[in-house]
């Protein structure tokens, strides 16, 4: 019998979670779910826009709900926001019902990727030692996903190849 657990994949924005999701879903030919253009798409704005006109807590709100309705579907591809995982309600949905892959990075890589980015708004706001601060804390939450992948020195290919070896295996356990 074939799982019906989602693939959720996690952490820091510039980490790939939406390269990685779309290459993977490819290759496994599943639904492929990007919560930030979920939400972009829903409201009709820009993260940053959303941002910038209603605030970090109203976009937190929207993540929640948006987020929680994707995880009810079957057998599909999720990519969170860097922030999505920091939810309890999300977090305990996914640990519950579904396999997580948290894409760890070392925070040097992290920072290289997104300074200067203009679609990231807490990266805008922040300069590299508040961008570290927020890199460890997450951290710690990210690390309770169930797989790690340590991606420095992979390939996109290379990851995803990692992923779909873990959850196919998971399939058969399921």
């Amino acid at each position: 019998m074939k799982s019906k657990k989602n693939l959720i994949l996690l952490g820091m924005m510039g980490s790939g979670k939406t390269s990685i999701g779309l290459l993977t879903s490819k290759k496994l030919k599943l639904n492929f779910f990007d919560i930030d253009k979920e939400i972009e798409s829903e409201l009709g704005m820009k993260i940053t826009e959303i941002f910038n006109s209603k605030g970090e807590a109203y976009f937190r709100q929207i993540e929640e709900k948006i987020t929680l309705k994707k995880l009810d579907f079957e057998k599909c591809i999720i990519s969170l926001g860097g922030g999505g995982f920091i939810n309890q309600n999300i977090r305990k949905k996914i640990l519950k019902n579904h396999l997580s892959f948290w894409l760890n990075w070392n925070y040097k890589t992290l920072i290289k990727r997104i300074n200067n980015s203009k679609k990231r708004p807490i990266a805008i706001k922040s300069n590299d030692e508040e961008l570290i601060d927020l890199i460890k804390k997450r951290s710690n939450v990210y690390s309770k996903a169930l797989y790690k992948i340590n991606c420095e020195k992979l390939t996109k290919a290379e990851i995803t190849d990692k992923i779909i070896n873990i959850y196919e295996t998971d399939k058969i356990k399921s």
